[in-house]
Formats: C-alpha cells, structure tokens, sequence
C-alpha cells in the first residue's frame, strides 16, 4: 500500500499552497504590469503610428447603430509584441489574452478572437509597408540613417500548402469540371430547399464551393506562367510537366535549406549596413535570387528617392543585366563573381574583361579583385544574414497565411518587430536618447 502525503513528507518542512484564503486587492490591469515592461514601449509606439485609414473603414460611427470595433491600436500592438516574442498563431494570442498579463495589458478587458486576429494580420499589408517606409524616411531625414551601403538577401520560407496540392494542367481541368458541376447541384438543392434554418449551411457550402473554383482557376493561370520560365531554359534541359497547387496557386517548389524541395515563397529583405535596420520588404514566386536584383533596387529608390553608393549582395544576384542597370544608376555592386576560386585553381583571370559583357560589368569584375572591395563586401552578411536569422528565430519558418501579399504581410510584421528591438538598442549619442524615441517624436 502506498504511503500517504503526510506520510511521504515526515518531518520534512515545505510551503504548501494555500488557495483559499480570502484577501482584499485593488489592483488595476496597469498596476499587475511592472513598470519597465517592453510591452509598454510596444504601446507607445503604437500610439505614434498614423492608423487613420484603418479608422475611415470603421462602419460603427456616432449616431449608428451597432456594437462598437475593436480599436486597430490594440489589435496592431497585439501582433507587434507577438511577433516580438516569437508568436505568429492568431489562435495562441487570442489564447493569451484570457489568462497572460502583458497581453491583457494591451486588450484593457477588450474581447479579441481569433479570426479577428487572423484579419487584421493579413490585410493591412499596404499600411504595414508605409509604416516601415515611413519609420525609415524619418531617420534618414534626421540623419541616423544614410542608405549609403545597403544589404540584399532572400529567404526561402515554407508556404501554407501541401506538396500533394500540385496538379497537372489536366488534372486541374478535371478538377475545375468537377467543381462547376458541384457549384451547380448546390444551386439546384438550395432552390429546391425551403427551410430556413439550413440557409447558413448551404450559404457556407457554396461560399467553400466557389473559393474552391477560385483556387482551381488561379492555378490554371499559374500554370502559364510556370511554363513560360520552362521555355526560357535552355534547350536540351529536361523538365519535368509544370505543376500547379490548388491550395495556394501563387506558391511554388523550392529547394530549401536542408536539399530538401517543399512549397515555398522567397523572402526579400534589402537592410542598411550602418545601423542594420529592415529597409524594404517583399516575396515572391521564384526559388532564385537571380533576377531580383533590379526590381528591389528600382523599389528601393521609389520608397525613398535615394541612390546607394554600395549595394552587397551574394552570388545568386549577379546577373550581368542586373549588374549593368545598377551600376548605370550610379551604385557600386559588391558580389562575388562566377567560379571566382576555381578560376584562380586553374591559372586563370576571373577579374580580366570579357570581350561580351558591358563596360559596367567589367568595372564590377575588375572592382572585385581588389581588397577593398573585398573588405566592403565582408560587411553582407552581418548585415543581410542578421535579420534573417532573427526572424527563424521568431518562428518564421512556415507562413500561416495564403497568396504573396498575405505572406508579405506577415514578413513586413517581422520586419517591423525586428527594427523595433533594434531601434531600441541603437542610441544617437549626440541627443543621449533612443532611435525609438526620436522616432515616435517625429
């Protein structure tokens, strides 16, 4: 038989709990959270935001009937702090803010579910990127920031799609076939139905059947896409039939970190070198960097009106025709060149001309030969590889949404949590005081 607690403790002294002594506290919400808490920051610097278009779609106006909405700053200071502390799932927040301080801090008693979590995360993309423009706009006016030497990398990240998911164009036309004759027998029961009380299934059934149509049809049109790059490759390459998912047509196969190849979208960051801070975001469809080289320098000089003196990137940029572009704009590309070491293992030049290049690649290949270019471009990856492996560790390894500008979404909230931690750290020592500060004041 065994022994009792009692027993098992002897003469042993320990605390036990004590759960039902009745005590008499007055204690507020701000008063649980102490007072140096980062998610006060987080708040404060929510409050300094210009959220007035998210304000302008609110439907519940004075006057109106209807329940009041959630204010945008608590759902916005929500995943901000969120993704700060590693947490993507809109479901583990609206988990947290039953029973977590911090979290209850920001609601103030306000109700959060899940899906409206899940919302606010995935359409607000377009406020997102102004507010990281504008972050940035403001410390290069200030000078704390100069955009003189800037950082590209990508990121390859799983996509919210099943490598079953993929289909031939003839299976996707079969599938789509199927899906038109379903919508149909859907349309034909809720005409010959009339009770009532099944209206919201059958209106749930036929909002499932057309999204599914939607998905079949958007992947169809991938498909020509897809075949197009396979048409560009060189003749004589073999390929397998082009393939399309029906879960997130805009998705593709990439070979990821581990040689193993899953449904992915790449991930853009372009940083500044000086104070490593997130500059411009994007993500798309094309398992390489090659060719991305130019479309994120245009971008960042659209969002800014700036030319950088130095652009770092790998090897995967350096196409000849991204090379060119950018020098002719005035910036200097620092990149390794084409089988730069085996070259030199045979005896040869990598850094002479080439009688078919243009004379601003030539400048970029003799450029690299020397060491200070060397040493220039030994600034790429604290700079680029840094905010990558701080959003891996900030759980960005799956994105939980669908579609590219959902995806850029939750990576442009990434990119907002880590400037934030870094404007927290870097100090302007002529004014005493924090980026974040000089921030929120302009």
């Amino acid at each position: 038989m065994s022994k009792s607690q009692r027993e098992q403790r002897g003469d042993a002294r320990t605390k036990m709990p004590e759960r039902y002594q009745v005590e008499m506290q007055f204690l507020s919400l701000d008063q649980w959270l102490v007072k140096d808490h980062r998610v006060r920051t987080v708040w404060e610097y929510v409050e300094s935001l210009d959220l007035s278009e998210i304000y302008d779609s609110i439907k519940a106006r004075s006057g109106t009937a209807g329940r009041d909405a959630i204010d945008p700053r608590i759902l916005f200071a929500l995943w901000l702090f969120a993704t700060v502390e590693g947490i993507t799932s809109a479901r583990r927040i609206a988990e947290l803010v039953t029973r977590d301080i911090p979290y209850m801090w920001i609601c103030g008693h306000v109700g959060v579910n899940y899906h409206c979590l899940a919302d606010f995360r995935a359409n607000h993309g377009e406020l997102l990127e102004r507010c990281l423009t504008h972050s940035i706009a403001v410390l290069l006016h200030q000078g704390l920031v100069t955009l003189d030497t800037v950082a590209q990398d990508g990121m390859r990240v799983r996509a919210s799609a099943g490598s079953s998911s993929f289909r031939r164009a003839a299976t996707l036309h079969e599938s789509l076939k199927q899906a038109e004759e379903h919508m149909a027998q859907l349309r034909q029961q809720s005409d010959e139905e009339s009770d009532g009380g099944n209206a919201r299934r059958r209106a749930a059934q036929e909002r499932a059947a057309r999204e599914r149509k939607g998905r079949i049809e958007a992947a169809l049109a991938e498909l020509k896409d897809i075949q197009g790059r396979y048409d560009k490759r060189k003749s004589g390459t073999k390929c397998s039939e082009p393939r399309a998912s029906t879960t997130d047509p805009e998705t593709r196969r990439m070979k990821m970190s581990d040689n193993g190849t899953r449904p992915a979208l790449n991930v853009q960051f372009v940083s500044d070198a000086d104070a490593q801070l997130i500059v411009s975001v994007d993500v798309t469809s094309q398992g390489s960097d090659a060719g991305l080289l130019h479309p994120m320098y245009d971008a960042l000089h659209q969002q800014y009106g700036v030319t950088p003196s130095e652009y770092l990137v790998d090897g995967g940029f350096g196409k000849k025709n991204d090379v060119t572009y950018v020098e002719r704009q005035g910036t200097k590309v620092y990149a390794p060149l084409y089988a730069e070491q085996k070259q030199l293992d045979r005896g040869e030049d990598p850094y002479a001309a080439r009688s078919n290049e243009s004379p601003e690649m030539t400048a970029h290949r003799q450029r690299m030969g020397t060491s200070e270019a060397k040493a220039i471009f030994a600034r790429r990856a604290p700079t680029a590889e840094f905010p990558n492996a701080y959003c891996r560790n900030k759980s960005l390894y799956q994105f939980r949404v669908r579609g590219r500008a959902k995806a850029k979404a939750q990576a442009l909230w990434h990119a907002l949590a880590f400037n934030f931690t870094r404007l927290l750290k870097l100090t302007c020592s002529q004014r005493n005081t924090s980026y974040l500060e000089i921030l929120m004041a302009n």
